[in-house]
């Protein structure tokens, strides 16, 4: 959008300090929606997220120093 109108392109990242610049906020709904219907929600969590969900990484990457040798 921002390109589109001002031909400039800004990383996510910039948008928020410029944002935040001019002093606007993240909004978040104080209340929810009436029309929620908390059964289809539990039931979607139930069967179809764990589906969509990747498995996390079960082990973590290791780390390469050039300035200490290996243990060994």
């Amino acid at each position: 959008m921002i390109w589109g109108l001002f031909t400039v392109s800004y990383t996510p990242a910039g948008v928020d300090v410029l944002l935040h610049r001019i002093r606007w906020s993240v909004q978040v709904p104080t209340r929810r929606a009436a029309e929620r219907d908390q059964d289809k929600i539990d039931r979607w969590r139930a069967q179809v997220w764990p589906t969509v969900e990747t498995p996390r990484a079960t082990w973590a990457p290791g780390f390469a120093s050039r300035t200490k040798p290996a243990r060994g």
